[in-house]
């Protein structure tokens, strides 16, 4: 399997760089970044992109994948919604589109959240352009979208989030991340089951597209995916 991976740098993608430099059924992970990192593997490339709304000077190196995972994301504290949708919804799209006609083959993983607004007119300004988001990439010509929406996520292995009030909340919050993961799937999950859940929809195509945090859960644990809830 040939991966692209959007957000690399961040807390989840982290977590699912890891499990694909970990999975014996990973050969290549291209990640695209603003500027290099600091991890070297033989089977990562980074790739430098210069403006995520345009890939066209790319897109002879973005062929050939078989899935996306999809990390790449802002908070929307002190943005209004133009702002918002523009580093939300429309970088997304300005990816999605590009992969979709380069590699029709491909899976698309998407990291959304907790709570988005399928329908895209609540009260929620994030929830909305999620929602709306996440409707425009179903419609995508993909061979499969799937839509991450955890909740909580426990940072191991080292990884920690770049957000400061993210980070000390982890910190202090420590002692009851491990029970919350144990016993409240549906709050809680960690960044190796997220990187683990995203390698197994691609091998195993559920027909669920929307995977909330107990989903994502008992699929990184590898576990049989939670009955759909009415």
């Amino acid at each position: 399997m040939k991966v692209i991976l959007f957000g690399a740098s961040g807390m989840v993608g982290q977590g699912v760089l890891r499990e694909c430099l970990l999975d014996n059924g990973v050969s290549a992970v291209l990640s695209l970044v603003r500027r290099p990192g600091l991890t070297v593997h033989p089977k990562l490339h980074e790739l430098v992109c210069a403006d995520f709304h345009d890939y066209r000077p790319l897109e002879s190196q973005l062929a050939g994948y078989e899935a996306c995972f999809f990390c790449l994301g802002v908070s929307s504290g002190g943005m209004d919604e133009a702002r918002y949708r523009r580093l939300s919804y429309e970088l997304t799209l300005a990816a999605a589109q590009t992969l979709a006609r380069l590699n029709p083959q491909m899976v698309f993983v998407y990291v959304s959240g907790m709570g988005t607004d399928s329908s895209e007119r609540g009260a929620s300004m994030w929830a909305r352009v999620k929602g709306a988001t996440e409707n425009a990439l179903l419609r995508l010509p993909f061979a499969a979208t799937y839509l991450f929406r955890p909740a909580g996520i426990r940072p191991l292995h080292g990884i920690r989030s770049k957000t400061p009030a993210y980070y000390w909340g982890y910190v202090l919050m420590a002692p009851l991340l491990p029970l919350l993961q144990r016993w409240a799937p549906g709050l809680m999950t960690s960044t190796e089951e997220v990187g683990r859940a995203m390698l197994r929809v691609v091998r195993e195509r559920p027909a669920r597209p929307i995977l909330e945090a107990r989903d994502i859960a008992a699929l990184g644990r590898g576990e049989p995916l939670p009955a759909a809830r009415s």
